[in-house]
C-alpha cells in the first residue's frame, strides 16, 4: 500500500463514534448547511418505506439535521411510490425530471437527474433495499463534511454479510473494483466500500462529476473526485452493518461488466470494440447465449445542463 494511502487511513478513515450525533447537529447549526437525502428506487416496496419512515423520525421529527428526504422512482411497477410518499418522503420519479433529454435505465441517471429535484448543499445518497436500517448511516457519513470544510466527499464503509456469512458480500467490489483500483488508481486502495451505494458529497462538487448512467457511477464518481479534488478531499466513517437483497450471478456479471468500462473510459477515453457481454443460461437442451449491452453512456457535469443554471439563478 502506498505510503500517502497509509496516511489517508490514519487520517480520513473514521468510526460513528468520532461525531456523536450532538456534534454533527452543532456543525449543521453553526454553518448554516443544509442536507437532502436521496434514495433511488427500482420496485422496492419491501424496504423503501422503512427507510424513509427512520430518517424522518430521527433525523427530522426528533433531531433537524435532514432538509429533505427525497425518493427517486426509476419506474417501478410495484407501489413504491405510494409506500415512500406515505412514509414520508418527497417522491419524483424519473421521467418527469429534465424531459427534454430522453431517461435510459440505470442507477446513475437517477442520482444525476436527483440533483435537479433537490436543494441541500450535501446530497447523501442511501440506497432503498436495506434491510434493518439505522440511520446512523446517514448521520455518518454526513458528519464530517459538516465539521470539516475540506472534506467533498464521503463513502459509508461496512459489513456486508451474504446469508450467513459473515463479510462474504460484495462480491463484485472484491473481484472487480478493488482490483482495478489497487491496479490503476492506487490512491484509492483504502476505501473499504468503493462501490457502496451510501456516501455523501457537496453539491458543489457533485455538479462538476460526469454521471456513468449504470452501475458504474460509484467507481466513476470516486475516481472523477479524486482527480477533481484529491485523495486529501475524501473519507470513509465506518457505520457498522449493511444488510440488503442480493443479486444473482448473471445480474453481478453485468454490473462487473459496466464497472470495467467506466475504469477503460476513464484509463483511455478510449474506443471499446465491441460494448456488449454474453453470458449462457441452461436450458432443455444445453446453453443459451444471452448478449447484453454494457452502459457506455454518461451524463455530462449538472453545470452544463441550461436548466440546472437557471434553477441557481433563480
Amino acid at each position: 500500500m502506498l505510503e500517502e494511502v497509509e496516511r489517508w487511513l490514519s487520517t480520513r478513515s473514521w468510526s460513528l463514534a468520532d461525531r456523536p450525533l450532538h456534534t454533527v447537529l452543532a456543525a449543521k447549526h453553526g454553518t448554516g448547511q443544509t442536507i437532502s437525502v436521496v434514495l433511488p428506487a427500482l420496485d422496492e416496496e419491501e424496504t423503501v418505506g422503512d427507510i424513509v419512515a427512520a430518517i424522518r423520525h430521527d433525523l427530522v421529527e426528533q433531531v433537524p439535521l435532514v432538509d429533505e428526504i427525497v425518493v427517486v422512482d426509476s419506474g417501478s411497477t410495484d407501489r413504491t411510490s405510494e409506500v415512500a410518499a406515505a412514509a414520508g418522503a418527497r417522491v419524483e420519479h424519473r421521467d418527469g425530471i429534465l424531459t427534454r433529454v430522453a431517461p435510459v435505465p440505470g442507477k446513475g441517471e437517477v442520482l444525476w437527474r436527483s440533483l435537479l429535484v433537490t436543494r441541500g448543499d450535501i446530497v447523501c445518497f442511501i440506497d432503498a433495499d436495506l434491510k434493518e436500517f439505522s440511520s446512523d448511516f446517514v448521520t455518518g457519513i454526513v458528519g464530517p463534511l459538516l465539521t470539516d470544510p475540506d472534506i467533498a466527499l464521503v463513502k459509508g464503509m461496512y459489513d456486508r454479510p451474504l446469508g450467513d456469512a459473515a463479510g462474504q458480500g460484495g462480491r463484485v467490489t472484491e473481484l472487480v473494483a478493488r482490483p482495478l483500483l489497487n491496479l490503476h488508481w492506487p490512491q484509492l486502495a483504502g476505501f473499504v466500500q468503493p462501490l457502496g451505494g451510501e456516501y455523501a458529497a457537496r453539491r458543489s462538487l457533485l455538479e462538476q462529476l460526469p454521471f456513468p448512467v449504470g452501475y458504474g457511477v460509484e467507481l466513476g464518481m470516486l475516481v472523477d473526485s479524486l482527480h477533481l479534488v484529491g485523495l486529501d478531499a475524501l473519507a470513509q466513517v465506518d457505520v457498522g452493518v449493511r444488510k440488503h437483497r442480493h443479486q444473482d450471478g448473471q445480474a453481478l456479471g453485468r454490473m462487473a461488466a459496466a464497472i470495467y468500462r467506466t475504469a477503460q473510459l476513464r484509463l483511455a477515453r478510449g474506443h471499446l470494440v465491441r460494448p456488449c457481454l454474453t453470458q449462457f443460461e441452461r436450458v432443455e437442451d444445453g446453453f443459451e447465449p444471452r448478449t447484453y449491452s454494457v452502459d457506455t453512456e454518461e451524463r455530462p457535469p449538472m453545470v452544463e445542463i441550461a436548466e440546472y443554471a437557471a434553477r441557481k439563478v433563480a
